[in-house]
């Protein structure tokens, strides 16, 4: 919105012409996402406490019971955070933009009725796992036709860069790219919510990727510094930098009151619409494959489930009783069951994420 009205008065004064660079704009969406997180947290919180929509703990598990009742469906401040900011400070007439906006709303949307289900109507099962993914892939499906249809880039559509690798890319088959993009953003949005089982773990690790898209989107959005480092050129790209900070801030602001001791939870309506936009981004950004790279601690979570479900199966059909690899899946548990504080198996988590994030960085180099 600034970025429409402000420049404009260049004229008037000299000062105005900051709004038109997207890093005084992506710097502007960090500290709003964070005020408006710190500012409308509390409100929210309440709000969630009149309700009475406390998390129910898993009687299987580590000894969380101390949690239970604490205010879940916080991810709706993630979301005011980050929306407001987006608006506030980016390009609205972006298809970058618009299209980011649109999967974290909808996303957002999807989970939180999974969570109104479970803790205000009180289904336990909250929205039946197959309608959750009727959501996700229908959201998928859709932005991999749109983009066949209206390409935002002058780049094929159904091409996608290779981390470490300048020269070559991989290109799908279009009906086949479409289904890529649905499983990249439902498989994202489910590994986030995987992985949001302990004090601050998804929110500490989405703010670290995001930003890392951040600096991804404003390189690939520069024709020289894209030329240079021999990534895509994408021109208008960059404004989605302000969208992967804002939605940064505004998880660091959940992050305020998610902190060991949790006041609150973001449940599906956080965990889903922060997936979703994080594979939303590496769609635009056709860094697809880098996404496995930055969300490396995401994809850890999802393969524990994915390889604890399956020998499982496989060792009860084979041997009649079905054995595990892992004490609890997701992993994060796993070490919880070791004997791990909670506190320590967040923060070295997320120490493994600023290194994912390190390492995909690196690959815009080494090409």
């Amino acid at each position: 919105m600034l970025f429409h009205l402000l420049p404009q008065f260049a004229d008037v004064h000299i000062v105005f012409n900051v709004f038109r660079y997207i890093t005084f704009r992506a710097a502007g969406a960090v500290v709003t996402s964070l005020l408006v997180a710190f500012i409308a947290g509390p409100a929210i919180i309440r709000w969630l406490e009149r309700l009475k929509v406390g998390e129910v703990v898993r009687e299987h598990g580590p000894d969380h019971a101390h949690k239970a009742g604490t205010p879940t469906m916080g991810g709706v401040i993630i979301i005011l955070a980050a929306a407001l900011s987006t608006v506030l400070w980016a390009a609205l007439d972006n298809p970058y933009t618009l299209l980011a906006l649109l999967s974290l709303l909808w996303m957002g949307g999807i989970g939180f009725l999974d969570d109104w289900l479970k803790v205000v109507v009180g289904r336990p099962e909250g929205l039946v796992a197959r309608y959750k993914m009727v959501g996700q892939w229908t959201f998928g499906l859709g932005l991999g036709a749109l983009l066949l249809w209206q390409p935002i880039s002058p780049l094929p559509t159904t091409q996608t860069s290779v981390p470490f690798f300048s020269d070559w890319s991989a290109v799908f088959w279009a009906p086949a790219f479409v289904v890529f993009v649905g499983i990249v953003v439902s498989g994202t949005s489910n590994t986030v919510n995987l992985t949001d089982g302990l004090d601050g773990l998804a929110a500490g690790l989405t703010a670290i990727a995001s930003a890392t898209f951040g600096i991804l989107a404003y390189v690939t959005g520069r024709v020289d510094t894209s030329s240079y480092l021999g990534l895509f050129y994408l021109p208008g790209s960059g404004e989605l930098s302000i969208f992967a900070m804002a939605l940064a801030g505004g998880a660091i602001g959940f992050l305020w009151f998610n902190a060991h001791p949790a006041q609150v939870f973001m449940g599906d309506t956080g965990s889903l619409s922060l997936g979703g936009s994080l594979g939303v981004m590496a769609i635009l950004l056709k860094s697809e494959f880098l996404l496995v790279i930055v969300g490396g601690v995401f994809v850890l979570e999802g393969v524990s489930v994915m390889a604890q479900v399956g020998w499982f199966r496989y060792t009860r059909s084979r041997f009649g009783e079905g054995r595990r690899i892992f004490r609890m899946a997701p992993i994060h548990h796993h070490f919880e069951k070791l004997g791990w504080p909670e506190t320590k198996v967040v923060t070295r988590f997320w120490i493994l994420g600023i290194l994912c994030a390190m390492v995909a960085m690196s690959t815009l180099k080494i090409r």
